[in-house]
């Protein structure tokens, strides 16, 4: 099966790249090829993608304990989105997202690789690799003369014929090349620091050529490690803080929820995110490109506050990484489009990680690919303070339990309203989230009217992208014998 995408994906390269090809400096690691014109005049790309960064870990988002000046610098100097959304809870399908423009679920691609859990259901199955048959934005950029590179965490297969270099970008360098071209341990907090060389590099060899620079940080992801004097820094803030006027630990079902962000570790590792983010920055600005780049800041699921040491807090949202609640998709997102983004702004629609495929594609002038970004809408209306978008509803699909505590389930945004459907019982929740940002009032029972109208939509959405479902565990016994 391998064999026959292969060829496909190579013919495809063929009659839309061109026979000429050249090397593409400036990255360690793997080196690919890249073909094609390229002009000045076409506008550059970086997305930074930040590991399980959650929606108040950000200075310009709220947070008084972890420092981002970087971050909130360019929230000043692009739009800040306060509605923005990953596609799934956890890592692998959100990547999958936004490099596609598919919903994980279109994909079949619901849960991070390789994620096993056996409880009441047994997860609906999936894919363990992005298919060589989508053309990600890094090959629609590639077709059309960008340098490209991916520097940092895939996450987008479990076999080695499906790495970033068979999926449109020219050179990747990943943590396992850092070990051996920068003599980093398996696990070291110096390894953001190393990415962000890795991507200073490139964009030195690329200045004078379109590029596309897909930064995906591990960071802040668990192990929770940070420079000493960070850590020893924090320890004294969280130290000074005041006391907290409630509870530091809340209960969501059987898990302990993080209420205040006071994590010296993590904190430390927010700032060195955020020094990458200030250094690729400043490198935009020394090699005279910053107002010909357009840069992107997104993570992919919510923060982590309900397990693996409970390092930050989302409130006033509710729960966390690997839950369909707030707490677990909303994100910070942040674009920064030179002269045509008005500085400062901010924007409260709706939108989600699919979206980025269509609005790259319409920002550098190239015509839109509706068969492939099928479930994403370009934000340019927004970025340009025009109109809202054209869509009726955002849609999740996880069916499968998260390490952090979530079950199996689906959600559907429409306007102000969110409904989760729970697949374990098949309950429902309704919320405003207009009004309840914190999902504590659920509404199904005094509106049973919008329950049925969303939950049909839930319904006929799963059915027209096939999404697979989970099924009983006939060796399920619970504890309380039921």
């Amino acid at each position: 099966m391998y064999a026959s995408v292969k060829t496909r994906r190579d013919f495809l390269k063929v009659i839309s790249l061109g026979a000429a090809s050249l090397a593409v400096p400036g990255c360690a690691g793997i080196s690919g090829q890249r073909t094609g014109k390229a002009s000045k005049d076409k506008l550059n790309f970086v997305f930074i993608l930040i590991d399980d960064m959650g929606w108040m870990d950000a200075g310009c988002y709220g947070s008084t304990f972890y420092e981002t000046p970087n971050i909130d610098r360019l929230a000043a100097e692009g739009m800040r989105f306060t509605d923005a959304y990953a596609a799934c809870p956890v890592c692998s399908p959100t990547r999958a997202s936004i490099l596609t423009g598919k919903y994980p679920a279109r994909l079949n691609l619901t849960n991070w690789l390789s994620g096993k859990i056996r409880k009441k259901l047994i997860g609906a199955p999936y894919i363990g690799n992005l298919p060589l048959e989508e053309v990600t934005i890094a090959e629609a950029l590639k077709e059309a003369g960008y340098a490209t590179c991916c520097i940092g965490k895939w996450h987008l297969c479990t076999n080695p014929e499906f790495i970033p270099v068979e999926q449109g970008f020219d050179a990747s360098v990943d943590r396992q090349n850092l070990r051996r071209s920068h003599k980093l341990k398996k696990t070291d907090p110096k390894v953001i620091s190393a990415l962000t060389d890795e991507s200073l590099k490139f964009l030195e060899a690329n200045r004078n050529k379109p590029f596309f620079l897909y930064l995906s940080h591990y960071a802040v992801h668990t192990p929770l490690e940070a420079k000493k004097q960070l850590v020893a820094k924090y320890k004294d803030k969280a130290a000074g803080l005041p006391p907290a006027k409630g509870p530091r630990f809340l209960s969501e079902r059987q898990w302990q929820v993080r209420q205040v962000q006071d994590h010296a570790v993590y904190a430390g590792m927010v700032q060195s995110m955020d020094e990458s983010v200030g250094h690729v920055m400043k490198k935009l600005k020394q090699l005279g490109v910053a107002d010909n780049t357009v840069v992107i800041f997104m993570s992919d699921n919510g923060g982590l506050s309900t397990a693996e040491g409970h390092p930050t807090s989302n409130i006033p949202l509710r729960a966390g990484k690997g839950w369909l609640y707030e707490g677990g998709i909303r994100e910070p997102m942040i674009i920064k489009w030179p002269s045509l983004t008005k500085g400062g702004s901010v924007c409260c629609d709706p939108v989600t990680s699919t979206d980025f495929y269509p609005t790259m594609l319409q920002m550098a002038g190239l015509p839109l690919r509706t068969k492939q970004h099928h479930d994403g809408v370009s934000l340019v209306p927004l970025l340009k303070g025009s109109e809202a978008l054209d869509r009726k509803a955002i849609y999740w699909h996880y069916p499968h339990y998260s390490p952090q505590g979530g079950t199996p389930g689906g959600a559907v945004r429409s306007g102000n309203y969110k409904l989760i459907e729970f697949y374990e019982d098949n309950h429902i929740e309704l919320y405003n989230l207009k009004k309840d940002i914190s999902e504590k009032h659920n509404l199904s029972a005094e509106m049973p009217e919008k329950v049925a109208e969303l939950r049909k939509m839930l319904h006929n959405w799963r059915k027209s992208v096939d999404a697979q479902m989970p099924i009983p565990n006939p060796q399920y016994k619970s504890k309380t014998g039921e």
